[in-house]
C-alpha cells in the first residue's frame, strides 16, 4: 500500500503565506515526479506545480514568482511554499506522486493525497 498524507492548509489573509507538506509512505521503490494540484468549487482540478526526482520544476502561470515547490527525496516528501496569497488561490490542494512500487518497480502509477483546504480571505 502507498499513502500520501498532506498537511499545512488553513485560513490566511491576502498577502500571507502558507507551507504545504506531503509525505509518501509504503512499499515505494522510487518516486519520479511529485506535484501539487488544486480544485476550487465549480472548477476543474489544475496543476499548480511539479518537480522531478532530479529537481526540475514547472509552475502554473498563475503562481509563478509566488509559489515554490521543493522535495526531500530521502524523506519522500514534497513541499509547496505559497507566498503573496490571493483570494483566487482558495481551493483544495492535492498532492500527487508518480511512483513505482517495490513489487512492480517497472510500473509507474499515480497516487493522490486526500487534499487540504487553503482559504485566502480577510
Amino acid at each position: 500500500q502507498v499513502q500520501l498524507v498532506e498537511s499545512g492548509g488553513g485560513l490566511v489573509q491576502p498577502g500571507g503565506s502558507l507551507r504545504l507538506s506531503c509525505a509518501a509512505s509504503g512499499s515505494i521503490f522510487s518516486i519520479y515526479t511529485m506535484g501539487w494540484y488544486r480544485q476550487a468549487p465549480g472548477k476543474q482540478r489544475e496543476l499548480v506545480a511539479a518537480i522531478t526526482s532530479g529537481g526540475s520544476t514547472n509552475y502554473a502561470d498563475s503562481v509563478k514568482g509566488r509559489f515554490t515547490i521543493s522535495r526531500d527525496n530521502p524523506k519522500n516528501t514534497v513541499y509547496l511554499q505559497m507566498n503573496s496569497l490571493k483570494p483566487e488561490d482558495t481551493a483544495v490542494y492535492y498532492c500527487n506522486a508518480d511512483l513505482g512500487r517495490v513489487a512492480t518497480p517497472w510500473a509507474r502509477t499515480g497516487y493522490w493525497g486526500q487534499g487540504t483546504q487553503v482559504t485566502v480571505s480577510s
